[in-house]
């Protein structure tokens, strides 16, 4: 089975926003009301409460006098909160992400439906998806929607393909509505062995520096932030002066949340356009596996870093590598890409971040920093997938046989390690975790 969403915009009346915004209000508030008892029940006995636990909270607090309000909120939506905190506290326990947190009402607000949402207006085809015919950039639709919200217009961009599974109604801090359309297709998941292998050194000055093994080419930071910077400043000095609490302040935060909204959707097009032409020639993209809260928390460099969008860059890479049926290879962050002569291996000591160009002392050869970065991820990266087992073709470019460390190949049915094996004069220094200056 595949799994796809289509996020569409949604245009509900104005009775539909309030009760929309009353169901948001209800899974808000139960989702902190969980998550409050769940703590307190932690620090009482050890143990969290589970998910028929808190269900069986949810039914007491709808009969009860005070919180009866909650009854008149779809069922299936605070069951689906109730799922959402759950899986939220077992992936805290296993490591993959932070502590849940409560939500506030002044930031996105979502629900979810598992189930009943039906796209309508005669337009629907009986499994419930569209057909493939048709102008889709003008197409107009319905989402009909359980409960007492019922049919909501809709802006359907693009078809709608297998069953619909749940559908996560949010609306941005802007005042827009959207649907993400979680849908489920028959098919097994494709694989390809045939097209290029790139190789991506992430940067600032440069957003990614991509070789294939014959050229290098270089794709420049668009500075998202930088470009709005003048236009932000202005309206977030007129916000700060309007008197909080006001309706004033209310509809100009909107103002505010517009601006950003526009940033981050220019940042979207610009790493799904470049993620696309990545991924539509390639069998393979091999890129590092960087700690980004870690680099962060330099404080000259935590603007331009979070404004780059790495960490999206690489989920992009990744479903669109996955859905293709190639492959994502993430090889280790101490990895000394930078450090190391692409021609003859030879690994100089230190390299400062303001040196853009060096010589090797062994061989001769003048490198450019990021260029030689890009061409060491590739062979590391393609070593790495020849020591997996996947059948791939390293057309344009020397393959580095034993020196590597431990590397990390996404979306493979087994996990990969490899140990740095110096061999030679030729290869400088052994290399050490605690060299972190790439």
């Amino acid at each position: 089975m595949l799994h796809k969403v289509v996020q569409v915009r949604l245009y509900p009346t104005k009775e539909q926003q309030a009760q929309l915004a009353q169901a948001f209000g209800c899974s808000r508030w139960w989702w902190n009301y969980a998550l409050n008892k769940s703590i307190e029940a932690y620090k009482e006995t050890g143990k969290g409460l589970g998910r028929s636990a808190l269900n069986a909270l949810l039914l007491a607090l709808k009969k009860a006098e005070d919180t009866c309000w909650l009854a008149d909120c779809y069922s299936q939506v605070l069951q689906a909160t109730t799922l959402n905190l759950t899986t939220a506290y077992k992936n805290f326990f296993e490591g993959r992400v932070g502590f849940p947190k409560f939500k506030s009402k002044h930031g996105k607000q979502s629900i979810q439906y598992p189930q009943n949402v039906k796209i309508v207006d005669g337009e629907s085809s009986p499994e419930g998806g569209f057909p493939s015919v048709g102008n889709w950039r003008t197409r107009k639709g319905n989402v009909k929607l359980p409960g007492n919200i019922g049919i909501v217009k809709a802006k359907i961009h693009r078809p709608i393909e297998g069953k619909i599974k749940t559908v996560t109604v949010s609306k941005t801090p802007s005042g827009k509505y959207l649907a993400s359309i979680l849908t489920e297709v028959e098919g097994e998941k494709p694989t390809t062995t045939e097209g290029k292998i790139y190789g991506v050194d992430l940067g600032l000055k440069h957003f990614a520096v991509v070789t294939d093994g014959k050229k290098v080419s270089k794709y420049d930071n668009p500075k998202h932030i930088a470009k709005h910077e003048k236009n932000l400043k202005r309206k977030q000095k007129k916000l700060a002066r309007k008197q909080k609490g006001s309706n004033s302040r209310n509809r100009y935060r909107k103002v505010v949340a517009k601006v950003y909204e526009r940033v981050s959707n220019s940042r979207q097009d610009f790493l799904h356009k470049l993620s696309y032409k990545l991924v539509s020639d390639s069998q393979a993209v091999i890129v590092e596996n960087l700690h980004l809260l870690g680099m962060v928390r330099n404080h000259k460099l935590a603007a331009s870093i979070s404004d780059c969008g790495w960490g999206m860059f690489t989920n992009f890479l990744a479903y669109k590598l996955e859905r293709k049926g190639a492959k994502l290879v993430e090889i280790d962050r101490w990895f000394p890409s930078s450090k190391l002569c692409s021609h003859c291996f030879y690994q100089i000591g230190e390299m400062p971040l303001d040196v853009r160009e060096w010589t090797c002392p062994h061989c001769g050869t003048d490198h450019d920093r990021d260029g030689n970065a890009s061409i060491n991820i590739r062979a590391e990266g393609i070593r790495m997938l020849k020591a997996d087992g996947s059948a791939v073709s390293a057309v344009g470019g020397e393959v580095r046989p034993k020196m590597g460390r431990k590397s990390h190949l996404r979306h493979s049915p087994m996990s990969t390690e490899a140990h740095a094996v110096p061999t030679g004069s030729a290869l400088g220094s052994s290399l050490s975790p605690s060299d972190n200056s790439r």
